[in-house]
């Protein structure tokens, strides 16, 4: 039986750390953003969706989505995002529970990292869940460090999510990585090595 571990966390808590040592242990990664920014790619139904919803002004000269256009519209406005989030849930949900499918043959674990888990409902999907946790604080200040942000646009982007505190509550697992790379990477470990993977 293979198990399928989601994967999430808050902005800027580190679970792009997380699954990189998922994948150095030879684990296969299903990443719901790089399926959400395929499934808006030229052509596809998902970016006509969201032109007829948005106009074409969020549309570069190629065709293509500017996400930034997008996410400056989005970010702002919890109206726009809850519709934004409803139109394109379908697609990306049919995409990553057919990749989930296509992983579980390959190996004992299956790991599926996804930033929107609990938004999305996508834990009744999940055999456990695993959260990556720093107060929010620490994820504040590394969120305005990494992306350059004002406090306030950090806020913004922060509290479009769940809060941490309350993803950490409804995890199965919590993998705290408030300190350095290497002790996160020894949680991780440990935790594969403790289930028999």
């Amino acid at each position: 039986m293979t198990m399928i571990l989601g994967l999430t966390g808050g902005i800027a808590t580190g679970k792009s750390t997380v699954v990189k040592v998922f994948k150095e242990l030879g684990f296969p990664v299903v990443d719901a953003d790089v399926i959400a920014r395929e499934i808006v790619e030229v052509g596809m139904p998902a970016l006509a969706e969201i032109v007829s919803m948005f106009g074409t002004e969020i549309l570069q000269p190629d065709g293509s989505l500017d996400r930034k256009k997008l996410g400056a519209l989005v970010f702002s406005d919890k109206e726009k995002r809850q519709k934004l989030n409803a139109l394109l849930s379908p697609f990306l949900r049919e995409a990553i529970l057919s990749q989930i499918e296509m992983k579980k043959d390959r190996a004992s674990l299956v790991v599926v990292d996804i930033p929107l888990l609990y938004e999305g409902g996508y834990e009744k999907d999940m055999d456990q869940v695993a959260v990556v946790y720093v107060p929010e604080t620490i994820q504040l200040d590394r969120l305005m460090e990494r992306d350059y942000l004002t406090e306030q646009e950090a806020w913004q982007r922060i509290n479009s999510q769940l809060s941490i505190e309350q993803k950490k509550q409804r995890a199965d697992i919590v993998f705290d990585n408030q300190k350095t790379i290497q002790e996160t990477k020894k949680l991780v470990e440990n935790w594969v090595l403790k289930n028999h993977f």
